[in-house]
């Protein structure tokens, strides 16, 4: 039987794999030098962004019920420098940060969404934290799209109902049996 807390963690993780599929699919159609360009130094190349996603992955998502989920190792400043090794060492850092998401919101049990753990002292319940890092990730994975998406000419396959096709799209949907699903399910699937 599926409770409001494990309904919530399971959502949020269909949220949080529907972000980084998004973000996957946005780099993948432009080339290396368009990840690593940034237009001026208040620019962040896809590279940086990418860089600033695992570092705040890595430090919110680590050790979330015994540490601050700003650990004293984390060098955010750093993480606005270029990252070096190219696409795959920024690749690398990708699977990293998502890994360590999907790992400790695997972990969590139902009782453990109430619990309040700390970012930079300011204490929350752990569902507030999981909607704080998912409106983060995806203002980021935005980003990420939005550069990707300006440089990619018209080879850009979009990532959502393509112009002109919402018709189309709404008449597919309304001719399946109306049931209680995720809306994110038949997203995933289509890219699988």
């Amino acid at each position: 039987m599926y409770t409001t807390n494990s309904i919530m963690i399971d959502s949020a993780i269909k949220q949080f794999k529907y972000y980084k599929m998004l973000g996957e699919k946005a780099m993948q159609q432009v080339s290396d030098e368009v990840l690593f360009y940034a237009k001026n130094d208040s620019d962040n190349a896809v590279a940086t962004i990418v860089k600033h996603l695992h570092g705040n992955m890595m430090s919110r998502w680590t050790n979330i019920f015994t540490e601050d989920g700003e650990k004293p190792w984390r060098k955010r400043d750093a993480e606005f420098e270029p990252l070096e090794g190219g696409r795959t060492a920024m690749m690398e850092a990708w699977e990293e940060g998502w890994n360590t998401v999907f790992t400790a919101l695997g972990s969590l049990s139902e009782e453990d969404i109430n619990r309040i753990i700390y970012i930079r002292n300011d204490g929350m319940t752990v569902s507030d934290a999981i909607i704080r890092q998912l409106c983060h990730y995806a203002y980021h994975v935005g980003q990420i799209v939005y550069v990707c998406k300006e440089n990619s000419g018209d080879s850009w396959q979009s990532l959502s109902i393509p112009k002109n096709q919402s018709q189309s799209y709404n008449f597919k949907k309304f001719e399946e049996v109306k049931a209680k699903r995720h809306f994110l399910d038949s997203l995933m699937d289509e890219g699988k």
